[in-house]
């Protein structure tokens, strides 16, 4: 595709939606780490820690990139969704800072105050969490703040932290054995009817947002294009709910089925969403072409975007690559 002034905005959108869902997925298991602490003893703690340490860090880059994207590439929506967002953005931020200082701190504290800093850990996991579930309820709402949008945020909220901590278990099947892992496959059986509840009321409410909307889903020919949606969720959910049921299996086998298939879940409903939402930025309010900045300003953006987002890209898969297969014992020796 030639890239023009006119489909500069749709390239940064389709960034900056890019980088939401990647963040989600990465810093979705290892916030969901954080947030199954209580449920774990100290050496199980130790080891999930080990499991997500090479790699929470460099997952918030994309939460970076995103908002970077939404500042530098549309400023009017950057404003209009961050003046009705101060107060849950505020949250969040004092959660990621709690919880990076508590994932620092647990290493090096004495034993009498280490207690106190997993539970500074999980706090900053749920401060987070249930920010950000907070933010995308009243975003699909409208940003609008009246009790009802507020009490649907707050369930919003609930539903994304029970799906940060769902992806977080699968994620330590994938990365654990023995008994952390059985454990956590029973995190998993019961985390998954939350996922299940979230994705549900989000696919309710959306279509209710507007008529626009709603048309978009239930006018033909729309509905018969869009009908592998549902189903291919609801295929994926029965996948990882009869994989859980039979894990764990001998030699280890199909312990990634649930992570991975978590992840094509989390991208079919973050593809529902984008398409129900489009082309607004701001919803019903402000388009994507109207918010985006001027085509001089997004072609100097763009060529900063493909040298930084490589770098990104590369430093993350290497990390992967990297501290591939199970975590072992946490060591700052």
């Amino acid at each position: 595709m030639m890239i023009t002034d006119g489909n500069l905005p749709l390239i940064f959108a389709g960034l900056m939606g890019l980088s939401i869902l990647i963040y989600v997925v990465l810093d979705g298991f290892d916030l969901g780490v954080g947030l199954l602490f209580p449920f774990a003893d100290k050496a199980e703690k130790d080891r999930m820690v080990a499991s997500i340490g090479p790699f929470w860090d460099a997952n918030e880059t994309w939460l970076v990139l995103a908002i970077g994207i939404l500042l530098v590439a549309f400023p009017v929506a950057h404003g209009a969704i961050l003046s009705q967002l101060y107060l849950p953005v505020a949250v969040m931020l004092i959660g990621l800072i709690l919880r990076g200082v508590a994932f620092e701190f647990r290493a090096k504290a004495p034993d009498a105050h280490k207690t106190t800093w997993d539970w500074m850990f999980f706090t900053g996991s749920l401060m987070t969490s249930l920010s950000q579930g907070f933010m995308l309820g009243l975003y699909i709402m409208g940003l609008a703040w009246t009790w009802w949008h507020i009490g649907f945020a707050l369930v919003t909220g609930v539903f994304l932290t029970v799906a940060y901590s769902f992806i977080g278990a699968t994620w330590v099947i994938f990365k654990t054995d023995g008994l952390l892992q059985s454990k956590a496959i029973g995190w998993a059986q019961g985390g998954i009817w939350g996922v299940i509840l979230g994705m549900g009321a989000v696919s309710l409410a959306t279509p209710y947002v507007s008529g626009r909307i709603f048309e978009k889903w239930f006018t033909l020919p729309q509905m018969v294009y869009l009908s592998p949606l549902p189903v291919l969720s609801g295929a994926l959910i029965l996948v990882i709910w009869t994989t859980l049921r039979r894990l764990p299996l001998p030699g280890d086998r199909r312990a990634w089925v649930p992570f991975v298939a978590t992840i094509a879940l989390f991208g079919l409903g973050f593809l529902g969403m984008a398409y129900s939402f489009f082309p607004y930025i701001v919803p019903e309010a402000i388009t994507i072409s109207e918010a985006a900045a001027a085509p001089e300003s997004l072609w100097i953006i763009l060529v900063g975007t493909m040298v930084v987002l490589p770098i990104i890209i590369a430093y993350s898969v290497l990390a992967y690559v990297i501290f591939r297969g199970k975590a072992t014992h946490l060591s700052y020796d």
